[in-house]
């Protein structure tokens, strides 16, 4: 495959903030993003919306085109995929989805649906730091939810408390009982059985706190995660659920493909099977279930993997939405991939997504995927280019 030079060549839709896991606020991503070279930022959070208008405010007074949306994951009971492993790499019958494209006229309606799944997921939360705490057993080490936990998050304001803020929580106690000498390498090996490799102990020498911190929190996630883990239910909507919200608010609903995993481009995911067993089974599900679009990560998959999934988008007729999944300060905003003829129409896509989202807040009828829009222009590809046109107008 041969590079091109596009002006416009650097989107990414999957920016996490400090309201979910990430080192950045909403304007400190939308900086990341322009001093990088993006073209275009969108905002991810999981399991709220909180950050968007910062987000979008930052992204006006910069210059930069953006979109808003949401991550959660759902429960996919009755379904063909309630027992087998989706993408979720701790829990089989549950999917991360995505909401993108959201009319900013129903932001606070997204808020309201997601605020009660946020609360069930801290009694999870709560209950989780108590395992951590009966696992290791060591006064050192012992997390408090409140004193630890919350002041690590954004929940006062909206935002959400993950399973990372959890093992951020625990990687700076473990920084703090090594601080005057002692290893981090055996306490890892000693007290959680972990052995680390030659690149994590690469990373966790470096001199800044911050990356070491992070680097700890890969480590944990990838091989401390099933010690102590519950299994997310009432904090989790159903698939169909989410799907009709969506389409109610006038957003694009979207499946969050994963594809099975050799090495970890994020460095916090252990080698491990995903969809890509079932795959042609699970792309028609998604398109005859209501989902409009499948995104997907360039950096993290194959070319075989891209090669696949593309192609069955284009068979189900699903719109197809890239970003890079980006929560600790070593990731870059930047898709390189992007650069590459193959992965162009990621960039159309991307100002499409721009469009719709600009049409739709003006008039939620006139989004990508309303009946009316459907039937002015009932190909995808004709429809991805009016909302491309919207979208770099605006």
């Amino acid at each position: 495959m041969k590079k091109e030079d596009f002006s416009d060549v650097y989107v990414n839709n999957h920016i996490h903030t400090v309201y979910s896991f990430s080192p950045y606020t909403p304007g400190e991503a939308i900086k990341a993003a322009l001093s990088q070279g993006l073209s275009t930022a969108g905002i991810m959070d999981h399991d709220t919306v909180a950050g968007v208008k910062e987000f979008l405010e930052a992204g006006r007074l910069s210059g930069i085109a953006s979109t808003v949306g949401f991550e959660c994951r759902c429960l996919m009971k009755g379904t063909p995929f309630a027992n087998v492993r989706l993408n979720n790499p701790d829990q089989i019958g549950v999917a991360y989805v995505a909401c993108h494209g959201i009319p900013h006229q129903n932001l606070d309606a997204a808020d309201l649906w997601l605020a009660p799944y946020r609360e069930k997921r801290n009694i999870r939360n709560r209950a989780m730091v108590r395992r951590i705490n009966e696992y290791l057993r060591c006064s050192e080490l012992t997390l408090d939810f409140d004193a630890d936990v919350l002041p690590l998050s954004m929940h006062s304001k909206g935002g959400t408390v993950t399973e990372r803020h959890l093992l951020y929580a625990l990687a700076l106690k473990i920084i703090g009982a090594c601080e005057n000498g002692g290893s981090i390498k055996e306490l890892l090996k000693n007290r959680f059985d972990l052995v680390v490799s030659e690149k994590d102990e690469e990373r966790l020498s470096d001199p800044n706190k911050e990356n070491i911190a992070y680097a700890l929190l890969g480590v944990l996630k990838g091989n401390f995660v099933k010690s102590f883990y519950i299994d997310a239910a009432e904090e989790c909507p159903h698939v169909s659920d989410f799907i009709r919200f969506v389409s109610d608010i006038g957003a694009i609903a979207a499946y969050a493909y994963l594809g099975d995993v050799v090495n970890s481009v994020t460095g916090d995911k252990r080698a491990q099977t995903f969809e890509d067993g079932y795959l042609d089974e699970l792309t028609e599900w998604i398109a005859e279930s209501g989902f409009h679009s499948i995104t997907y990560m360039p950096t993290r998959n194959t070319p075989a993997q891209h090669i696949r999934i593309m192609g069955l988008c284009e068979k189900h007729d699903l719109f197809q939405i890239s970003g890079e999944d980006i929560n600790s300060p070593s990731q870059s905003f930047v898709c390189e991939a992007l650069r590459y003829p193959e992965y162009r129409h990621l960039i159309e896509s991307t100002w499409a997504l721009i469009g719709h989202e600009k049409a739709a807040t003006n008039n939620i009828e006139d989004g990508m995927f309303r009946p009316k829009t459907i039937g002015l222009w009932p190909g995808l590809r004709e429809r991805i280019k009016h909302f491309a046109e919207i979208g770099r107008k605006a």
